[in-house]
Order: C-alpha cells, then structure tokens, then sequence
C-alpha cells in the first residue's frame, strides 16, 4: 500500500481548522437562529459572515509577497491566524454563554477572517509542493480535512451541544484550534517544490503584478471565472433553505445536527474521497460533469420532499446523496482550479480562483431567504428547491466552451 506523505497529512490538518467555524456557520448556526425565531429572509443575510472568504484576494498578494525566512514563508502567516482564530473560538464560548447574538455574529466573523487568511498560505503552501499527478491526492487532503473540521463544527459538537451546551461547543473548537497550533510549531516547512532552473518563487511588486496581469488575460479566462463563479450557485441557493426546512417540518436540531452535520459531512467525505480517483483518473472536466450531473438527483429529491411529505428515510437518502455527489464535484473542480494555477504566484492566482468561486456563491443565501420568504418573495421552499436544480443544470452548459478552450490554451505556467 503506498505510504501517504506527511506533508498532506499537515494539510489536512490545516484545512481542519479552517473547517470548524465555516462548518459551525452554515450547518449550525441557521439551526441556532431558526429556533430563536430569526426570519428566512434575516437567515439569508448571515452568509454575510463568510465575506473573508469573498474578499482575501485583496489581501492575497501580501500573504504571497511577505513571510520570514527563519519561520517559514507559510508559518509565519498560519501560526498567528491559528492563534488568533482559538482566542476567538473562546470569545464565543463567552458570548453565547451570555446569550448575546450581536457579539457572537461578530465573533464568527472574526473566526472567519483569521481562517480565510490561513487559508490563503495554506494554499500557497499545496501549491508549492504538489505535483502534477498529485493534484487529486493532494485536493482529496484538503477537501476531506476541511471538511471534517465541518463535520465537527456543524455536526458532531452540535449534537453534542445537547449535554456541553452552545459554550462547550465553541471551548471544544478552541482547544482543537490550539492543538493544531501546537503541532505547526513544531513542524518544519518544507521548502517549496520548484522547478529546475527556476528562481524562488518569491517576487518583488511589480513582478507580482505582472504576473497576476498575465494569469487573468490568458484565452478563455472569461468562461473560467464564470464556470467557477456559478457551479455551487443553485446548489448553495437549496442548501440554505434545507436546514430551516427540516426546522418547520418538525424536525430536532439535535436530530439535524447528527443526519445532516455529521452523517451527511461523513457522506461527503467519501464523495470527496471517489472525486480525488475520479480526478486521478479521469481528464478533470469529465470529471467535473459526471458528478456535475450527478448531483441533480439529490437536488431534485429535495423538491420531491415538498411534494410528498417528509419522512426519516426520504431526509437521511436525499441528504446522504446529495453531500456525496456535492463533494465529489467539490474535490475535481477544486483540482481543476489548482491546475489553472501560476505556481509562481501560487497563493495569491489560487486565492483569486477560490474567491471567485466564494462570490459566486455569495447571492445565493439573500436571494434565496429573500424569494422563500411569505412577506416577499413567497416561493415557499418547494420552488426554490426546483430554482436551485434548474441553475445547477444550466451551469453544465459551461462545459462546452471550457472544453474548446482548454484544447487551445495551454495552463498557465512558471515564468522561465
């Protein structure tokens, strides 16, 4: 059996920790809202908090371009973001313990903030030292980290919440921020993987410039951005309204904690799993629309749960297929970006890849809370389930040109 890298055994444990808070935020957090009586349309707006994740491009060149030597070009930006994100996770054991709403939103944004910004030298980091035929291992690594660190914010602390409480939840996250801390201090970063005869891949400003200038004129960047921007934009349109859904159907949140946070997170893992072969194996944009296609039956069967009634097998199959075909997609088009990826501005091209894809993504929760709830939109959520497959079929289109560009353009490469 071939032996796993320790270095992708450090990745996985970096995108962990990115996962807690995200993972709190969107499983979680609409259940906690829901039950204090907040609005669909006041749920929409708190994807809000995820904005970090929208905007590090802006701050990307400067975790690419600054870093220290001694402790590493990547440490030295993840061991304070990791710091800081373990004080804020305390901050919000405190905050809910007081039951002030205003001040943990803030803390989650907070959280979300220091783990976006990791995530931007995390990236770099795995930019730097995959390789080619790595790219499937290596996205398996990191979308399986994540979003185990998703499973247990949104999963199995909140199920757990039951006997520790809101407060105990958010200490459990700080003490696991603070372990993974420990274990980066002692780790030594590997210097990046270069390739012969290149230079470092550190620039000065005007290099850097000239070089993201050069990523974003490359043919066919127009169809990339938008075939990124909009893949999980249905999707993320049905998903904000499938928690607060099992809510008025009667449904516990202890309950949707285990079958959608935890035994759902699980099932993405394996679909995350079968994305990292399937993108090891297959040429990646075939990849993409098998599971692209794949993932409209679940979709379609959570429609089909407003038409026929909800019951404990029709929740527990539609959420189980639908996060194993979702994270599959996730996994090959995560490797499919990192392929469109200038190694030498490894951190800040990918950062401006994953924030396109972040703010494609970033309409979807107001619109849809907006369009479901009674005193606007009204839809209900039965329509909006049907919106959200229809988008996510439109997005196959994309396919075509990206297909008829990749025959032409070349993926952008390291300066020579």
């Amino acid at each position: 059996m071939r032996r796993i890298p320790s270095r992708l055994w450090l990745l996985c444990a970096l995108y962990f920790v990115q996962g807690l808070p995200f993972g709190f935020q969107v499983t979680a957090l609409p259940v906690y809202l829901r039950t204090r009586g907040v609005s669909l349309a006041a749920l929409g707006f708190a994807g809000a908090l995820s904005l970090p994740w929208m905007l590090k491009a802006l701050w990307a060149p400067m975790v690419d371009r600054y870093g220290s030597a001694r402790i590493g070009r990547r440490r030295s930006w993840i061991l304070p973001m990791q710091a800081g994100l373990a004080i804020a996770c305390a901050g919000a054991a405190f905050a809910a313990g007081q039951d002030s709403l205003p001040l943990l939103l803030g803390l989650i944004f907070v959280m979300n903030l220091f783990a976006a910004t990791q995530d931007i030298a995390v990236d770099g980091f795995a930019v730097d030292l995959l390789r080619p035929e790595e790219l499937g291992l290596g996205n398996t690594a990191q979308v399986v980290g994540y979003k185990v660190g998703m499973l247990t914010g949104g999963g199995l602390l909140v199920w757990a919440s039951a006997s520790i409480g809101w407060s105990g939840l958010f200490l459990v996250m700080s003490a696991l921020c603070l372990t993974v801390f420990t274990v980066v201090l002692f780790v030594r970063e590997p210097p990046p993987r270069e390739a012969e005869g290149h230079e470092s891949p550190k620039l000065d400003w005007p290099a850097l410039w000239a070089r993201i200038r050069s990523a974003l004129t490359v043919p066919g960047t127009g169809w990339l951005l938008l075939f990124i921007g909009t893949y999980k934009l249905g999707e993320t349109m049905s998903d904000v309204l499938y928690k607060p859904f099992l809510v008025d159907a009667g449904f516990t949140p202890a309950r949707i904690g285990l079958w959608v946070g935890t035994w759902g997170t699980a099932a993405s893992l394996l679909g995350s799993m079968c994305g990292g072969l399937l993108a090891a194996r297959l040429p990646l944009l075939r990849a993409v629309a098998l599971t692209g296609t794949l993932r409209l039956l679940p979709l379609a069967g959570r429609w089909l749960l407003t038409q026929a009634g909800v019951s404990d097998a029709g929740v527990l199959g539609v959420t189980l297929a639908e996060e194993f075909f979702g994270g599959a997609l996730t996994t090959v088009m995560f490797a499919f970006m990192m392929s469109r990826t200038d190694r030498r501005i490894g951190a800040t091209h990918y950062t401006l890849l994953a924030s396109v894809e972040v703010a494609g993504k970033a309409p979807a929760g107001p619109l849809a809370g907006l369009l479901a709830d009674p005193r606007y939109g009204n839809l209900g959520y039965g329509n909006m389930f049907l919106l959200g497959v229809a988008l996510s079929a439109a997005f196959l289109a994309l396919l075509a040109p990206l297909r008829r560009n990749a025959s032409t353009s070349p993926a952008p490469q390291p300066a020579s």
